[in-house]
């Protein structure tokens, strides 16, 4: 169910004035004020039935974040029957009557909670509180590094805890970067106390830190079984995959394929931004089947900007002919990616004798180094 934005509460006459100072700055929020303070709200407010709380039982799963203009033990109490976890818990903000503090009560990091209390708290010129360890003490946000840049956890069910505990405590921390922007942390400022920062997990001794973090396109589950035991594995996206297939190619086919493949060269497909193809192939059922289920955008090229690409490594003439290129999977893949080589040069995939053909080329995208 994709969520609104955010949800208003307001119970006194002041707590409808700050609420309105919010709606002035987001118009999208739906605005609830009881029926007897009504004509202090704008038009579009909806009615607040007093007591709220079987309301609430119903609009909470339905909003981002829900901010009250009520005392944050009043919140407390409504919201804690109503609680999951935090991976699908909104944010919950509370504004004391007076408008002296936007208090983030509730899902600070996941549900972005923090994010929404800065912003309010700029809205009405208040005092944000946010008491998060790692955000109160300016240090890595275990769980949600990297997520602005489009990164995922591996599992966020391992270690995530630990290694919050890890970075707040100040215990010895190792970030190895292999892939994925080097902005995570701001560049010209040092990384946090007990943090140190590498580029390979090749002569890394876990037990030597309270925590890896880890940033990689690689299978380091199987790859590196130990490192893993004691880490949080990220996963920037930074795998293009170049994929040419022939005309109505099963969407399973082509699933197949690439899963066969990436297991084969030790990637993870949770690092993929794109597939890239020949203009061809843009209306291919298939591919842009594929592309729906693991929400990948497919991008796609004339055969003549392919047939410029340099650095392909296995042309074809036969493909030339029929398609006006010499390549498709690996020149896409390095078209999109902008690097000099591939990662994964062309790979054949078909199931049986009389089956459709498949191929698909990797490329990594290059990143700027933060040293």
């Amino acid at each position: 169910m994709d969520r609104k934005s955010f949800a208003i509460y307001a119970i006194t006459k002041h707590g409808v004035a700050t609420a309105n100072k919010i709606k002035e700055d987001y118009p999208g929020a739906d605005l609830y004020v009881s029926k007897k303070l009504a004509h202090l709200a704008p038009k579009d407010s909806l009615e607040l039935p007093l007591p709220f709380s079987p309301m609430l039982k119903d609009s909470f799963p339905q909003y981002d974040c829900h901010i009250f203009v009520i005392s944050v033990g009043a919140v407390v109490r409504m919201i804690a029957p109503l609680l999951v976890n935090k991976k699908v818990d909104p944010a919950v903000l509370c504004i004391d009557d007076a408008n002296r503090f936007t208090i983030c009560v509730l899902s600070g990091h996941v549900g972005r909670g923090n994010e929404y209390t800065t912003a309010i708290a700029s809205c009405l010129d208040n005092e944000p509180v946010i008491t998060t360890a790692s955000d109160a003490m300016g240090t890595l946000t275990v769980d949600i590094l990297g997520r602005e840049l489009g990164w995922t956890l591996e599992d966020q069910n391992h270690n995530v805890t630990k290694g919050c505990a890890a970075v707040v405590n100040e215990e010895p921390v190792a970030f190895v970067q292999e892939c994925g922007e080097a902005h995570f942390w701001p560049l010209k400022k040092d990384l946090p106390t007990g943090v140190v920062y590498g580029e390979s997990l090749d002569d890394l001794k876990p037990s030597k830190y309270g925590i890896l973090l880890i940033a990689s396109d690689r299978d380091i589950v199987n790859g590196y079984p130990e490192h893993y035991k004691n880490a949080v594995v990220y996963r920037p996206k930074s795998l293009i995959v170049g994929m040419g297939c022939d005309r109505d190619t099963p969407m399973e086919i082509l699933e197949r394929g690439l899963l066969l493949n990436f297991k084969e060269f030790g990637l993870s497909i949770k690092s993929i931004k794109a597939i890239a193809t020949v203009s061809l192939k843009a209306n291919e059922k298939g591919l842009l089947a594929l592309c729906e289920k693991y929400d990948w955008q497919l991008i796609d090229y004339t055969p003549e900007e392919l047939d410029q690409v340099e650095g392909i490594e296995n042309p074809s003439e036969v493909v030339k002919k029929y398609i006006g290129t010499r390549t498709v999977a690996e020149g896409a893949a390095l078209k999109l990616s902008a690097s000099a080589s591939l990662l994964v040069p062309k790979q054949k995939y078909k199931e049986d004798a009389d089956g459709k053909n498949m191929t698909l080329a990797i490329c990594r995208i290059p990143f700027a180094k933060r040293n």
